[in-house]
């Protein structure tokens, strides 16, 4: 007898190492300041921690019901409608999710079918278009309007055929650092009033809007609530990526959808986890707080980019800031990240990564989610620049 793998077809050619993997790990080997990935170094609250090892101190170890306890999705249900002004049921339109990533994947599986066209709009987040390819679905991709990085409803608008199953949108916008309006939220609900197309609304950085701005979640949109699977993260808004606990909010009928292709990817998400974050969530200041917290780095970051020859991009929400390095370097995104990782010893990510044809723009984006001290130590790193 031989031993001997069958070869093995893959359903994702196209498909390498993640830009955020390649660019950690450089940066792990270089000794640099990684400024790539987008997460926190530094922890979250303590109290949130307490409320886990309360959690599994009262004996809350083993599976939550598949849709995630009644107090978390009640939370989630209530700050919703203080938000936004949209109710959903926490019985029937909000269901926990093991992070944002499992969420939209699970939502495209559940609408998605061979043959289904689904648009993504570029520069877009890594895991949307393999998500429309493992359903069978055929990405069409349109370009946010480059350097600012609006939507162009025209192209949109153009993109919408027979075969349009439905929208990803992002905002705040990852990695352009944009944030819809209301006027464009609007333009969008206009345009798909006459279609049966449903929107994917990836709003993981809901609680990141700067500058006095709101953002524009599509549940405060009675007629994009009402063909859209909402999407958040805990992990984004209480400082535990790691964690990976996200939601999904939707009316009932998707929701229907939707858990029956959850009960069978994921069936439940970690019980302990969702104990604590229900308890933490009486006490709304965490959230509601978060956007002066970050508004204060991002102006701490900016501030010392300033003294460079980095051209800084209006950075509206999220914990990302992007700068045009046109004014420092000729090289391509990917080869001036490269180089500053082992050069200067600070890691971006090219956005050149966010698009499918790998479109220059000479825009990189900086992660600025991190402790004062690290975002000092990048920026004086950054200084010769």
């Amino acid at each position: 007898m031989t031993a001997r793998t069958p070869a093995i077809q893959t359903k994702l050619p196209a498909v390498g190492t993640t830009i955020f993997t390649v660019m950690s790990a450089l940066a792990a080997e270089k000794n640099a300041v990684n400024l790539g990935q987008g997460f926190p170094d530094f922890d979250c609250d303590a109290r949130l921690t307490q409320e886990v090892t309360r959690a599994m101190g009262s004996g809350f170890n083993q599976y939550p019901p598949m849709p995630g306890i009644p107090a978390l999705r009640s939370a989630i249900a209530a700050k919703i409608e203080a938000l936004y002004g949209h109710a959903y049921s926490a019985a029937d339109e909000i269901t926990v999710t093991a992070g944002a990533t499992q969420a939209i994947i699970t939502a495209v599986l559940a609408v998605v079918r061979p043959g289904d066209e689904v648009i993504v709009l570029e520069p877009c987040y890594d895991s949307y278009v393999p998500n429309i390819e493992l359903a069978g679905g055929t990405v069409v991709r349109v370009p946010l309007t480059p350097g600012t990085f609006r939507p162009d409803f025209d192209r949109i608008g153009a993109a919408i055929g027979p075969r349009t199953r439905a929208i990803i949108i992002n905002t705040p916008h990852n990695p352009s650092a944009t944030v819809w309006t209301e006027t464009e939220m609007r333009q969008l609900e206009a345009l798909l009033e006459p279609t049966d197309v449903f929107v994917i609304s990836d709003e993981v950085y809901e609680h990141m809007v700067y500058d006095g701005a709101r953002h524009q979640s599509a549940a405060r949109f009675p007629a994009l609530a009402a063909r859209s699977f909402i999407v958040s993260s805990f992990g984004k808004t209480y400082h535990v990526t790691g964690w990976k606990v996200g939601f999904v909010a939707a009316p009932a009928p998707l929701t229907a959808e939707f858990r029956k292709v959850h009960q069978f990817n994921v069936f439940t998400v970690n019980t302990p986890m969702q104990h604590a974050l229900a308890a933490y969530m009486a006490d709304p200041a965490p959230y509601l707080e978060l956007p002066a917290f970050y508004q204060r780095k991002r102006d701490l970051f900016a501030q010392g980019l300033a003294a460079t020859r980095l051209r800084l991009l209006p950075s509206e929400g999220t914990y990302f800031q992007c700068v045009d390095i046109s004014a420092v370097s000729d090289l391509s995104e990917a080869e001036f990240c490269l180089w500053l990782t082992r050069e200067v010893g600070v890691a971006a990510i090219p956005l050149s990564a966010f698009y499918g044809d790998g479109f220059d723009q000479r825009v990189v984006r900086f992660c600025f989610a991190k402790k004062d001290e690290t975002l000092r130590t990048a920026l004086e790193r950054l200084a010769r620049l």
